[in-house]
């Protein structure tokens, strides 16, 4: 009996690529979009990979990452002298203007380390060595700004080469690989002090002050510990990383937009597979009769409806996330958009894809339960 539904299925090729082409769409625009939105989140917390440390300490009014209140430069002491705080170094991040070799200018985002210890430093450099970011007016960049700030040169920037910031002189002793900034700036990395001369002077220019907990302790404890002595607002990685996204999610038009586009592709897949699902049942309404007119029992027959739906899901389903992971291969090569899909997300589309084929399979076993086997003898 289930060879007879797929031959049935089979046998009309226009409603069978229609399922499969409806199903196909919803499933590739699902899981293409929800890995453009995991993505475009992924850059607005670019700056904690970028420049790891268990504790952000930041303005009492800090809520992300990207948003930077300067605090005292007395505050890193103040840090400092909190129990439980193994060290805690100064942090600078803002966005200055390069000058090209074209005379046009491209804004970088300047990371300021500590000289000391240089916490938060770049996990991936590829080339150069970091000790040598000790030297005056040196800079080590990641592999963006190669592409963004060789505009006008006849080869890309290099080690020992030199560009401009803020009409300053900054030479390259290393490149490194960096995660992409929400702004689209490529990364720049300098020693605290020298990256406060590339900027322009304010009377605060502390960003944050990152720390480590001593052996014993959580970053949690510490974190606690750091607001009760200094009325500053401390952050674990973790928690900062969530106040980061929730922060985009709910002051930012990004979740609104990709999830109309997602409910879309739901309810594209439902209508198409549903009104489909249910024409296919009707055209073959006189043999679902006269197999129940044989003997076959309802039950069946919805057995029979569940198999031919859930075989063009998963045709579907399949070919949808085949499409989105090609997509995705293409905008990583590109850089962009950006594309992640991690396994929950082929998971949760596989979920909603067998919602969709259930609930067509759903309007085809209604159709059937009402069926009369005396329906095949009439003219």
């Amino acid at each position: 009996m289930y060879h007879i539904a797929l031959r049935m299925l089979l046998g009309d090729k226009a409603k069978y690529i229609m399922l499969v082409s409806g199903l196909t769409f919803a499933a590739l625009l699902m899981s293409q979009q929800c890995s453009v939105f995991f993505g475009i989140m992924s850059w607005t917390t670019s700056h904690m990979r970028n420049m790891r440390a268990s504790i952000w300490v930041v303005d009492p009014k800090v809520e992300q990452i990207n948003e930077v209140k300067p605090l005292r430069d007395t505050d890193i002491n103040r840090v400092r002298t909190v129990p439980g705080v193994a060290y805690a170094a100064p942090l600078y991040t803002g966005l200055l203007q390069a000058r090209l070799a074209d005379g046009s200018f491209k804004q970088i985002q300047m990371v300021g380390l500590d000289a000391g210890t240089m916490v938060g430093r770049p996990s991936r450099i590829i080339e150069g060595h970091l000790e040598d970011l000790r030297l005056p007016n040196t800079v080590l960049v990641d592999t963006d700004s190669i592409k963004k700030l060789s505009t006008g040169r006849r080869k890309p920037l290099g080690v020992g080469d030199v560009f401009e910031i803020n009409d300053r002189e900054a030479r390259i002793i290393g490149i490194c690989i960096a995660d992409k900034s929400f702004t689209g700036a490529p990364y720049v990395f300098a020693t605290y002090d020298q990256a406060l001369r590339y900027a322009p002077p304010t009377r605060k220019m502390l960003s944050f002050v990152i720390a480590e907990p001593v052996a014993g302790m959580t970053a949690r404890q510490v974190a606690d510990q750091i607001h009760q002595e200094t009325g500053l607002r401390a952050f674990t990685e973790d928690e900062f990383f969530w106040s980061t996204i929730w922060w985009y999610i709910r002051n930012t038009g990004i979740p609104i937009s990709f999830g109309t586009t997602i409910i879309l592709g739901l309810v594209v897949g439902i209508a198409v597979s549903g009104q489909t699902f249910y024409s296919f049942v009707l055209e073959n309404t006189r043999h679902l009769a006269a197999l129940k007119a044989m003997g076959a029992s309802t039950w069946l027959l919805s057995r029979m409806l569940l198999l031919q739906a859930f075989t063009v899901g998963f045709i579907g389903y399949g070919i949808g996330i085949g499409l989105a992971s090609l997509c995705g291969f293409m905008f990583l090569r590109k850089g962009q958009p950006p594309f992640i899909m991690p396994y929950q997300l082929p998971l949760a589309t596989f979920g909603l894809i067998v919602l969709i084929c259930t609930f067509a399979a759903l309007i085809g076993i209604r159709r059937v339960a009402k069926l009369e086997a005396a329906i095949v003898f009439r003219a």
